[in-house]
């Protein structure tokens, strides 16, 4: 998992899976799934995400890998 912040669109991109997006669907304001083309979740895209969400800290919680890799 990846999680991308493009300050310059004010969006945050959460990349679940490397498979390319086929289809986009908003499933609440601000909320775009991307799919696969098997119809599979491969990311999350949050628009205004600065303006909705506190971005200076992120925290994980029982993450199922003992590495975590910052970029």
């Amino acid at each position: 998992m990846k999680i991308h912040d493009y300050p310059e669109t004010d969006s945050l991109y959460i990349e679940l899976r490397p498979q390319p997006g086929t289809e986009a669907r908003e499933v609440a304001p601000g909320l775009i799934l991307d799919l696969d083309a098997a119809g599979e979740v491969v990311g999350l895209d949050l628009d205004h995400a600065a303006a909705r969400f506190d971005l200076t800290t992120v925290d994980t919680v029982a993450l199922p890998r003992p590495t975590v890799r910052a970029a």
